[in-house]
C-alpha cells in the first residue's frame, strides 16, 4: 500500500469538498427519507381509513419506475422551481419518503402488538405520542436497517446529482469522483492510483457503518415481513 496516494487525491482537486458535499446531503437526505417514511409507514400499518391498501399498492409500484424513466420529468419539474444546481433536488423529495424504506417499516410494525397501542390510547397519548413513545422504541433494529440503506444510497448517488448540479463545488463524492477523472488524466504519468485511493476513502464510511449496525441491520432483515 502507498499511502501517499490518499494525501495526493486531496493535492489534485478538491477532494474534502466532495466529501463535505456528500456529507450534507446524505446527513439531510437520509433524516428526512427515515423520518418521513416512519410515519407514512405507521399511518398504513395502525390507522384504518377507506382506500389504505390501495395507496400502500399504488406507493409499491413507484419502485417498479426505474430511475432512469422519471429523471426527465424531475428536471424539468426542478427547472421550473429554479432548484437545478442546489441541493434542493437531493435532498426535499425524500422527505416525503420513499417506497422501499415505508414497505420494511411498514411490515415491522405490523409485528408489534397492537395491545401496546391501545394501552397507550387508554393512558390518554395521541397518535403521535403512540409512534415516538411506543412504535419507535420497539423498531430500533428496522430504523437502523433502513437508515443504512438510506446512507448508502444516497452516499453512492451518482445519476441525479450529475444531472441536478453543474458547479464543480457542489459535487458529491460520486460525481466529484468523475470530474477528478478529467483532472488526473493530464499529459504525463497515469494516475489511476490517485482515483482508486479516492474510491477507497468514498467506500470506508459504508463500511464502517455497515460493522457497526449489522446486528440490527440482521435482525432488521429477519423479521420484517413476518405479518401483513
Amino acid at each position: 500500500v502507498v499511502w501517499d496516494n490518499y494525501p495526493a487525491v486531496f493535492r489534485e482537486g478538491p477532494f474534502g469538498r466532495f466529501i463535505w458535499n456528500s456529507v450534507v446531503i446524505t446527513g439531510l437526505a437520509t433524516l428526512g427519507q427515515v423520518l418521513s417514511s416512519l410515519i407514512v409507514a405507521y399511518g398504513f400499518a395502525r390507522l384504518r381509513f377507506p382506500g389504505r391498501d390501495v395507496l400502500f399498492g399504488l406507493c409499491l409500484s413507484t419502485m417498479i419506475l426505474p430511475a432512469q424513466v422519471t429523471i426527465v420529468p424531475l428536471f424539468l419539474l426542478f427547472r421550473q422551481l429554479k432548484w437545478i444546481d442546489t441541493y434542493l433536488p437531493l435532498i426535499v423529495p425524500y422527505y416525503t419518503g420513499t417506497a422501499f424504506t415505508v414497505f420494511l417499516l411498514r411490515q415491522f410494525i405490523l409485528t408489534l402488538p397492537y395491545d401496546l397501542d391501545e394501552a397507550a390510547t387508554i393512558d390518554g397519548a395521541s397518535r403521535m405520542g403512540i409512534l415516538w413513545k411506543i412504535i419507535v422504541p420497539n423498531c430500533g433494529s428496522a430504523i437502523a436497517t433502513v437508515t443504512v440503506f438510506a446512507f448508502m444510497g444516497h452516499w453512492n448517488a451518482f445519476l441525479e446529482p450529475f444531472i441536478f448540479l453543474n458547479t464543480p463545488a457542489k459535487f458529491p463524492l460520486g460525481v466529484g469522483l468523475r470530474f477528478l477523472t478529467s483532472i488526473i488524466q493530464s499529459p504525463g504519468l497515469p494516475k489511476d492510483n490517485l482515483l482508486m485511493a479516492g474510491s477507497v476513502m468514498m467506500t470506508a464510511p459504508i463500511v464502517v457503518l455497515f460493522f457497526l449496525a449489522q446486528e440490527y441491520v440482521v435482525q432488521g432483515i429477519a423479521t420484517t415481513g413476518l405479518k401483513g
